[in-house]
């Protein structure tokens, strides 16, 4: 029956190259490898010798002989696995020299296991069946510090297995439940338990057998542990990790910390929420979400204000799946507070600058009021004073008979004359107040009406008259399309978009006087393109390559750059339409204002 023995450890010898030769060939270095790959030749060489005696036990060979060649593997594997669960904890050591220190009793023991005939210090009388042994007193000491490195080695996979209760645990486990195996057959072995020598390496099959399922089920020797959980809790997201019952199996310190809890392991999601409440999160959604995320690879997204803490957060819910295998659910919590707290901010002083615009239009429209209304009034205050000249007349002529009929009419015709005037004056100081106060409302009036582009040029003439006779610029008109074309939206809006840029061509021409302003209408497929253009000399090459992306001015400190990106801001959003511009150095710039016919 010997064969069944030598079966098993050539099997087991030739499972454990096949490992081998795997990480060779497929595994990148790395110091969890080669301590891997250590441990596997100890145990390699060690089952192969033994594989030898069973072979040989029945000739003139003495049996101990293959024991002293199977020493080194016996000898250093607990050794190779001190440092196999080191590292793996670690997840990377750096070289000391009180490493050395583990390997002096193994090479003790190995020149003593060697020697042995000389001093019988290992061993006194040997046979192959372990139970019918007699050791040496050295051996106790061997035996005592080959469980110890192998208790600390499993002490190191216990501490990462506890401490990370998790997916990747299950590949300490088998690791330990791997290792333990042999220890216990070693142990029984020590105290004169009945064995053959070959159940030792026998009892690795057991090793060989988890090791695999942890290296390629769970793709042992892949995570980085410490350094995984060290990145986990310091990231600023909160997360906890779910089993497929709903147990919290694994978080970090940063969700800890976050929502101010103890450890929370192993207790149920719905248990946590109804005894904390955090989040005021409602567990017939989130119950209809796990259940969703078990069957789909989609992530479900939704955000909180958590006011216990006062923290805003968006949480994403994701399921964890392998080779299609539902393993848990993701939960993190992206804290979003200091995001909402700088829109809120970038909002407050977004609101400050509009109105800071707002005033400085409504500052440029009270200076033209004064222009536009001071001439209608001095005419009709004029006309007024005729009126009561030929009124006089009038009453005078009355009981003159030398006043004929025909003298009569005249004085009607000369005081219609003025009442017609006095319409005029009134009627253009309606229009100057109907635009001023559109204008004045611009920036709270969203109402979108339709208008025709002769309505359009009448309020930009009359907005724009005194600061144009101010500055002595003159504004040509071109209109190349039907006056009576319609376009709908905030007409006020529009109006000011056009002002703002007739007014930057003004201040191009810092002061320069007699010069020109085109101000052209066209049409274009479904478009009205309305184009402003200067001969200022262009933009400068900075301002050109920012227009319309963010605030910016070549006002210095006059200007708040916000007239152009609100210009172009409301142009898209009440008109669907669109800004573009081209300058060339030395020449001048033109805006061209696209807005469709039927937006």
């Amino acid at each position: 029956m010997l064969y069944i023995p030598y079966l098993y450890c050539l099997i087991f010898t030739e499972v454990l190259l096949l490992v081998l030769l795997y990480f060779i060939s497929k595994q990148k270095k790395g110091q969890i490898k080669v301590a891997f790959s250590l441990f596997i030749v100890c145990l390699a060489e060690w089952t192969f010798c033994l594989i030898l005696q069973i072979c040989m036990q029945n000739t003139s060979i003495d049996p101990f002989f293959f024991e002293k060649l199977s020493a080194f593997g016996a000898f250093f594997s607990p050794v190779s696995f001190y440092f196999l669960g080191k590292i793996f904890s670690q997840t990377k050591i750096k070289f000391k020299w009180i490493y050395v220190l583990p390997f002096i009793i193994p090479t003790c023991s190995l020149i003593l296991a060697l020697t042995n005939d000389y001093h019988h210090l290992f061993v006194e009388s040997y046979s192959i069946r372990v139970g019918e042994t007699v050791w040496g007193p050295y051996f106790m000491i061997h035996s005592v510090y080959t469980f110890i490195l192998y208790f600390i080695g499993i002490l190191y996979f216990l501490k990462y297995s506890i401490k990370n209760s998790g997916f990747f645990s299950k590949q300490s486990i088998l690791i330990i439940l791997g290792t333990i195996v042999p220890l216990v057959i070693n142990f029984l072995g020590m105290f004169g338990v009945p064995m053959p020598v070959y159940m030792q390496p026998l009892s690795f099959s057991a090793t060989v057998l988890f090791y695999s399922l942890a290296i390629f089920k769970f793709q042992f020797l892949r995570a980085t542990p410490i350094a995984l959980q060290k990145i986990v809790d310091r990231i600023s997201d909160s997360y906890i990790v779910l089993n497929d019952e709903n147990m919290i199996i694994d978080f970090n310190q940063t969700f800890l910390n976050t929502f101010h809890m103890d450890n929370l392991r192993n207790q149920n999601i719905f248990d946590v929420i109804r005894e904390h409440n955090f989040l005021n999160i409602e567990v017939k959604i989130l119950k209809d979400v796990l259940r969703k995320v078990t069957t789909t690879t989609k992530t479900y997204r939704f955000e909180k204000y958590a006011e216990s803490i006062q923290k805003y957060f968006i949480i994403e819910i994701n399921g964890i799946v392998s080779d299609k295998n539902f393993l848990g659910t993701l939960i993190l919590f992206k804290d979003t507070t200091q995001h909402m707290l700088d829109m809120k901010t970038i909002q407050d002083k977004q609101d400050m600058l509009m109105e800071k615009e707002r005033l400085a239009s409504l500052g440029q429209l009270i200076g033209g009021i004064a222009h536009n209304l001071k001439t209608p009034i001095m005419s009709i205050s004029g006309a007024a004073e005729g009126l009561h000249d030929l009124i006089t007349e009038y009453d005078n002529s009355i009981e003159d008979p030398e006043v004929t009929a025909v003298d009569h009419h005249d004085i009607a015709k000369d005081m219609s004359v003025w009442v017609e005037k006095i319409k005029e004056y009134t009627e253009y100081m309606s229009d100057v107040i109907t635009a001023v106060k559109g204008q004045a409302v611009t920036l709270s009036d969203e109402q979108a009406v339709s208008f025709t582009i002769e309505e359009l040029v009448k309020r930009v003439d009359i907005l724009m008259r005194h600061e144009l006779k101010n500055a002595l610029i003159n504004l040509k008109v071109t209109l190349q399309t039907e006056a009576t074309t319609e376009l709908k939206g905030n007409v006020n809006s529009l109006v000011q978009v056009i002002n703002n840029m007739i007014s930057n061509s003004i201040q191009a021409y810092n002061g320069q006087t007699n010069k020109n302003i085109y101000f052209e209408i066209t049409k274009e497929d479904n478009q009205v393109i309305f184009t402003i253009k200067d001969e200022a000399g262009g933009l400068p090459k900075e301002v050109e390559e920012k227009l319309f992306k963010e605030m910016i001015t070549t006002k210095g400190k006059n200007g708040t750059g916000l007239g152009l990106f609100m210009s172009y801001s409301n142009i898209r959003a009440h008109f669907n339409g669109n800004i573009t511009f081209e300058t060339k150095r030395g020449e001048g710039t033109a805006f061209h204002i696209r807005i469709p016919i039927n937006a």
